[in-house]
């Protein structure tokens, strides 16, 4: 191979270099600085594909999704001077990746979670001082938090960070607190519950009740519209009757005797006490003749 030959392979060699130390990606859970001997000389990277200068630039890179670190317990005072054991956890995230660089010792996630995590214990602090033991663990931890959150948040922007979350794990009550604490609650769970029961009540009574009522109702309706139709019924019958008796009064007048007297005389020792020549027999009388 002649030098002709190798030269192009060189050179072509070298521009890949080159573009290689040229170019860099930015991803989309990535955050990223241009730095220039040591400056930042651009901080605001999109997703995508970048360029520096070989040698004179170079790009440090940060996680941009909401971070979480837990913290172990803590004492805090009461307003009334009683100690309580806090543990929490705080989720955060960078807003401002230059600030972040510039404040945290270059982009320590380490210092920045110490850092954080003096500040969030700066605003429990200031918020337990303010409440009673009581109204720590029976108030609502959402406003508890929310107050602690606002407090912190206010002062972490100095780190180009945000406060996404402070969330307490566990609340330890000193020993001659917790008895009486953990009765009060429970008298207090208690009486939730029996109301809650006595609501229960009512309203299954209410409930029942209704469902008579509509039972009655329905009951009654219902034998109204069956007497209707019995009634409808016998006029129909009587209708159909009066009509077969108008055509043939005679054989009729035969039809009910025959009747009568299948339910006088059909079974066998019954005995029937009339006058020969009364009526009843006539239809009896009248068959010899």
């Amino acid at each position: 191979m002649t030098n002709r030959s190798i030269l192009p392979l060189l050179f072509a060699g070298f521009a890949i270099l080159l573009f290689s130390m040229s170019a860099f990606t930015v991803r989309e859970t990535e955050l990223a600085l241009k730095m220039e001997i040591g400056k930042i000389v651009r901080a605001d990277f999109k997703p995508g594909l970048h360029f520096l200068v070989p040698f004179l630039h170079n790009v440090k890179k940060f996680d941009r999704r909401i971070l979480t670190e837990g913290y172990p317990a803590e004492q805090f005072l009461t307003s009334e001077g009683k100690i309580l054991k806090i543990n929490f956890f705080v989720k955060w995230r960078i807003n401002d990746v230059a600030k972040f660089y510039t404040s945290t010792s270059g982009g320590s996630e380490e210092v920045a979670n110490r850092r954080v995590g003096e500040i969030v214990k700066d605003g429990i602090k200031s918020v337990i001082a303010k409440r009673t033991i009581q109204q720590v663990v029976a108030a609502e931890r959402s406003e508890f938090l929310g107050e602690v959150l606002k407090i912190a948040g206010a002062n972490v922007g100095d780190l180009g960070i945000a406060l996404v979350d402070v969330r307490v794990k566990s609340i330890e009550l000193p020993e001659e607190v917790s008895d009486s604490v953990f009765r009060r609650m429970s008298q207090d769970f208690a009486r939730q519950a029996a109301q809650l029961r006595a609501e229960g009540s009512a309203v299954s009574e209410q409930t029942r009740a209704e469902a008579d009522r509509q039972r009655t109702e329905i009951l009654a309706n219902a034998y109204r519209q069956a007497e209707m139709n019995k009634g409808e019924g016998d006029a129909q019958a009587a209708d159909i009757y009066a009509k077969a008796h108008s055509r043939n009064p005679e054989f009729y007048a035969f039809y009910r005797s025959m009747q009568a007297y299948r339910r006088s005389l059909g079974k066998q020792g019954d005995i029937l006490v009339v006058a020969p020549d009364g009526e009843f027999f006539k239809y009896l009388k009248e068959s010899g003749r």
